[in-house]
């Protein structure tokens, strides 16, 4: 009896090489716009302790969407749901030996513990991009202009993604003066935060539930509703101004209703969306207090993430998916018969050395099945090797693009793939 077919974990993803194409192709664009703006790649461990995340990410991300676990001595771990507190720890532990501002960038595997969607998964990939040591607002344009770069990069102009950003500051100020105050204050952040995902009515009657007045209830839909609201912010007034002389003005607009549901932000907050279906690309923001928080010395910081899966999605839609090619293989060394094999290893490795990717099929079976195998695999040229070519230190090379042949020597060969390859 055949066994049943194990699936995939729910919620994650299988990268076969097409998909992996796409997944190198998109880290390679990130590289590129994350280099260009002089940041410096690394990493963090998978797993941490649930404690880094209990401070400050907010209730929701650590009891609803963490993958909880506790190892043999009975520390409760996570899989790690994102990495701002790790790279606060990282910058915690090393604080006195860091140049600063630092600026660092990563792109890894994060896991939440939430309802599998389009858009959404348990275990995505996800860019984050921090720069950490001053509270120069130059320093909040410049990483959300790397964000706009990165868009442009990718061919997704200010026609299809805006980015929309606000200040927790002048949020405050504003709640404040409606009478709103002390730990109240973070409480109708989250009111604010859950608005585009509610009804007019049900919002209201949320915002009630949390203490608010029917009056501040309308003072606050008003606020929200005041386009020109970031004009009495001195902050907003000169981000804008950056991100307008940085090149990229076109890509940003103010929305009073952005404010990110984390408890760690402390000024500008800003999010990437999709200017036709509204969802959100990215989010980051200021964070001047997560440092400390973690065990550090107060160091001001602004970053943000932005996850695979949304912008695979919607590179697909829009049509900027790029034509990728999955194999590497520049020539595959077609043997027939079992004996050349030791001439045909010697001439791959002769061939790699001169800078060639070289496949050699493994069975010396029909030449028809081979040449279909590479075919299949979009493999440019096949150097045929037989009895007649190995008497004569010769080879047939194919050009399977153009469907031409010819006998070459086997000194030839890597010179004239490499010249075929540069003329296609």
């Amino acid at each position: 009896m055949r066994k049943s077919l194990i699936q995939a974990v729910k919620g994650t993803r299988d990268f076969y090489p097409e998909q992996m194409a796409l997944r190198t192709w998109l880290y390679n664009k990130i590289r590129a716009v994350s280099e260009k703006f002089g940041y410096q790649e690394y990493e963090g461990p998978i797993l941490e302790y649930i404690a880094l995340y209990a401070a400050k990410s907010g209730e929701e991300l650590v009891k609803e969407q963490s993958f909880v676990l506790t190892d043999r001595g009975g520390d409760q771990l996570t899989l790690r749901p994102e990495l701002t507190p790790t790279l606060a720890r990282m910058v915690a532990q090393k604080q006195n030996v860091l140049v600063k501002p630092i600026r660092w960038w990563s792109f890894g595997p994060f896991w939440r513990y939430e309802r599998p969607q389009k858009g959404r998964a348990r275990e995505f990939f996800q860019w984050n991009i921090d720069l950490i040591g001053t509270n120069s607002i130059q320093a909040d344009a410049e990483i959300a202009a790397i964000s706009a770069e990165f868009f442009r990069s990718v061919k997704l102009g200010p026609d299809i993604v805006r980015i929309q950003v606000n200040s927790r500051q002048l949020m405050d100020a504003q709640l404040r003066a409606m009478g709103v105050s002390g730990e109240q204050v973070s409480i109708v952040f989250k009111v604010i935060d859950k608005r585009e995902k509610m009804d007019g009515r049900t919002w209201g009657e949320y915002a009630a539930s949390v203490g608010l007045s029917e009056p501040q209830v309308a003072t606050l839909r008003s606020m929200l509703d005041n386009r020109e609201l970031w004009k009495q912010s001195g902050e907003l007034v000169a981000f804008f101004e950056a991100v307008a002389d940085l090149g990229v003005g076109e890509y940003f607009e103010f929305e009073p209703s952005i404010v990110r549901g984390l408890d760690y932000y402390t000024g500008i907050v800003m999010e990437g969306r999709d200017k036709k279906g509204g969802r959100a690309i990215f989010g980051g923001g200021r964070y001047d207090n997560l440092v400390a928080d973690v065990g550090g010395d107060v160091l001001p910081a602004v970053g943000y993430a932005m996850g695979d899966v949304v912008i695979g999605l919607m590179l697909e839609e829009y049509a900027k998916l790029p034509s990728l090619e999955t194999c590497p293989t520049q020539l595959l060394i077609a043997v027939m018969n079992a004996g050349l094999f030791g001439t045909a290893c010697r001439l791959a490795a002769q061939w790699r050395a001169a800078g060639l990717r070289v496949e050699l099929y493994p069975d010396a079976v029909r030449l028809d099945r081979q040449l279909k195998y590479a075919d299949g695999k979009n493999i440019p040229f096949v150097a045929i090797l037989g009895p007649d070519e190995a008497a004569s230190d010769s080879v047939t090379l194919k050009d399977l693009r153009i469907k031409s042949q010819r006998v070459i020597a086997q000194s030839e060969a890597a010179q004239l793939v490499r010249q075929g390859l540069a003329g296609w």
